[in-house]
């Protein structure tokens, strides 16, 4: 088998076979197969797609390029969620302790956060004393004893998926959409999940911009879960704003804490509940969505989701005590309103703005490498459709240095993320579709 063979048959839209689609995989992880043959492949995929088994056979081929953890000691169907990234993301801080209350084992793998989106592993971090490092014994252990453990990502999960995406980023191939999806599915498959729950985000906050090519992603994904015997459901959501309206990490931290106990934000409690809904269907615990959301509900409202939040918090090394004072967590400095130029109403908000705003106070990280505050961000005090008066504030910054031009300058930039006009706007939809093997159910 050649791999010029294999880019040829590519180029001219052939169908690869499961063979070729290993061979490629396995040559470039092994350092076998050189860069500009595998970007030249990568190019043929951008321009003439794969079918779907070619798609699912990527995406296991990537899966088995590394580690692979086995759940099979955990008794139960194990499901997991993933969210292709947005601000103001707080959502598995608050759906963990939510389906492990409902008697569903989560073990997950997160991410640390990279540009303007927030990573899961860095807000748990804003706990004093949590430990996001665990062995394989300890981590399997805690999901059999509490139901729910959240720890960073191996250093050899998917390595192919690692090499691929580093060159997509520089060949222009990075928007290939069967390419997305293995992406994110390897690392699930990885990651020894039985069915997948994920939250596909689209917007202006979002890395898929078009609804359009955001049900495209979530269908790819889907289609391979399918292919692979893992059943997924795609829940399509809005990115066009932040989702909630902490936006850092020991704030979003404050903020799942606060939806656990029944006093959080409309919008973030509405998709948590949605995605939790989904996934005890999947996990066996509910016949229907309805039934599944019943059950969630139920869980949020008598306490029992947030009593599972202090378990997993304790489990893990950090400071439970943070539930009921949140002053154990990080604290700023210095708070500074930033006030509206004008009187109106909120048309738009920038999420991406705003994500690289908290990112440039200290949130985030521009590279790996930074350092992150987990004290600083921003918190909004207006959604679109909201009414605003001149001199109210908008948002209020979180910030621990002195330098009053750039303090300045990061209240330039929060305003400018609003959009306020004359006339009154709607509130933004919160979820657009829901995908599954059976097909697109716009909402």
């Amino acid at each position: 088998m050649r791999t010029v063979d294999i880019i040829h048959n590519k180029r001219d839209g052939k169908e690869l076979s499961s063979e070729e689609i290993a061979f490629l995989i396995e040559g470039y992880t092994k350092g076998e197969i050189p860069d500009y043959q595998m970007s030249a492949w990568a190019m043929a995929v951008y321009f003439n797609g794969m079918s779907a088994r070619e798609t699912a056979d990527l995406t296991l081929a990537m899966a088995r390029s590394g580690d692979q953890v086995d759940l099979s000691s955990i008794p139960g169907i194990k499901v997991d969620k993933h969210s292709t990234g947005g601000v103001g993301d707080t959502t598995t801080l608050i759906v963990g302790p939510l389906v492990a209350a409902a008697g569903i084992p989560v073990a997950k793998m997160s991410g640390r956060g990279l540009g303007h989106t927030g990573g899961t592993i860095d807000k748990l971090e804003a706990i004093p004393g949590f430990a996001v490092e665990r062995t394989t014994e300890q981590f399997l252990a805690q999901v059999r004893e509490i139901g729910l453990a959240v720890v960073g990502q191996t250093g050899n999960l998917t390595p192919a998926d690692k090499k691929l995406y580093g060159l997509r980023d520089v060949t222009a191939t990075v928007e290939s959409i069967p390419l997305i999806a293995s992406s994110i599915m390897s690392k699930k498959i990885a990651s020894g999940a039985d069915a997948i729950v994920l939250d596909v985000k689209t917007g202006r906050g979002a890395f898929m911009k078009s609804l359009d090519d955001s049900i495209k992603l979530a269908q790819a994904m889907v289609d391979i879960g399918t292919e692979v015997g893992r059943e997924t459901v795609a829940v399509i959501t809005n990115m066009d704003e932040p989702l909630g309206p902490s936006i850092g990490n020991s704030l979003e931290v404050l903020e799942a804490i606060d939806t656990l106990s029944g006093r959080g934000p409309a919008e973030l409690t509405e998709l948590c509940l949605e995605l939790a809904a989904h996934m005890v269907r999947l996990g066996g615990k509910a016949d229907s969505e309805a039934e599944a959301k019943e059950l969630v509900t139920r869980l949020l409202e008598n306490g029992e989701a947030l009593a599972k939040l202090k378990q997993f918090i304790a489990a893990q090394g950090g400071d439970a005590h943070v539930a009921e004072d949140p002053a154990r967590l990080p604290q700023a400095s210095r708070r500074v309103d930033v006030p509206a130029p004008e009187e109106g109403c909120v048309a738009a908000i920038d999420a991406e703005a705003l994500g690289i705003t908290a990112m440039l106070l200290g949130a985030g990280r521009a590279t790996k490498e930074d350092k992150i505050d987990l004290a600083v961000g921003i918190k909004l005090f207006k959604r679109v459709g909201d009414p605003v008066k001149k001199g109210e504030p908008l948002a209020e910054l979180y910030i621990n240095r002195e330098d009053s031009a750039e303090t300045a300058e990061m209240m330039r930039r929060t305003a400018a993320a609003f959009t306020i006009a004359s006339a009154p706007a709607e509130k933004l939809k919160l979820i657009y579709a829901v995908v599954t093997k059976d097909g697109i159910r716009k909402l």
